[in-house]
Parts: structure tokens; C-alpha cells; sequence
């Protein structure tokens, strides 16, 4: 049994053909509990009554893209699930694109032509590294720092580093 086979993946993508080589790629791993949305209204459809431990969203999506759905995940009133990990995946992956994706709250970017690896990287990476969270009046997301820097000599603001003693 793989350590993914109790892992429910949400797919979102306008493309059928994309959802189905992204699902290829999840039951390869062992993933098996798998829903699919085509466009980001569905899917927050679909996350009201089945909470998915990760969602894999395409940025493009017409009506609802995938910064939006992003954005009502994490900060919507009524959000079902603000903590979910996302992985957002995109052909377009220009800087602006990549720190928008981050500033509304995703997890983690790959890079369409989508490869098995980077997909299984990715899953990796929110299911065992898990992020501490920070929700401030601007940003809801993973903590943006990805390491600890051992010299590193503040300013420190979060909770976290008043508890550590570093204020």
C-alpha cells in the first residue's frame, strides 16, 4: 500500500485531456481517492461537501481562474477548507504569474509541459513538509520561508518567534 493510497486529490482544469494526465500521474503514486472539477466554481462546489487533503488547480480557468478560487479558499467568509495545500500548475510562469500565485496563498508551482516528477516533488513537498501558516489582514497562506536561517538577525513579528523567545 503506498503512503499516498489515503490521499483525496481535487484536480481543477478547464482542459479534460490535462485532468486526465494529471489523474494518471496521482494514481501512479498510489492516489486513488481523486475528484475532478472543470473550472473553479465547480470545484468550490465540490470542496463545500468532500474536503480533499490537496487540491492540484490550473491557473487558467475562465469564469473563476485559479487566483481567484485561491484568494476565496483562503480569505472567503464562508471558505470550507482555508487550509488546504494547493498546487497550482501553469504553462504561464513568469515571475509576476509565480508571486501572484504565492501572495494569494498557494502552496506550491509547477510548470506545464507537467512532468511525473515534478508533480510527485510537489505532492511530496505539502504532504510531509508541511509549512507553518501565517493569516495576517493582507495574506492567508503558507509561511512564505521555505528554510531557517541560523544567523539571521530579525526583525522577527510573528507568533511564533515571540514564543521562541526572539522578541
Amino acid at each position: 500500500m503506498s503512503k499516498f493510497s489515503r490521499v483525496m486529490v481535487l484536480v481543477v482544469d478547464d482542459n479534460h485531456y490535462m485532468r486526465v494526465i494529471v489523474c494518471t500521474m496521482l494514481r501512479s503514486m498510489g492516489i486513488n481517492l481523486i475528484r475532478e472539477a472543470s473550472d473553479g466554481i465547480e470545484a468550490l462546489e465540490i470542496v463545500r461537501d468532500w474536503r480533499p487533503d490537496v487540491i492540484v488547480l490550473d491557473l487558467m480557468m475562465e469564469q473563476l481562474d485559479g487566483i481567484e478560487f485561491t484568494k476565496l479558499i483562503r480569505r472567503g467568509s464562508d471558505s470550507p477548507h482555508p487550509y488546504v495545500p494547493i498546487i497550482m500548475m501553469t504553462g504561464h510562469t513568469d515571475r509576476r504569474r509565480v508571486l501572484e500565485a504565492r501572495d494569494a496563498g498557494v502552496n506550491e508551482f509547477v510548470a506545464k509541459p507537467l512532468t511525473a516528477r515534478a508533480l510527485i516533488d510537489r505532492m511530496r513537498s505539502v504532504i510531509d513538509n508541511e509549512r507553518g501558516w501565517v493569516k495576517s489582514a493582507a495574506y492567508m497562506g503558507p509561511d512564505r520561508r521555505r528554510r531557517t536561517i541560523a544567523d539571521y538577525k530579525g526583525p522577527f513579528r510573528r507568533v511564533a518567534d515571540k514564543a521562541e523567545g526572539k522578541i
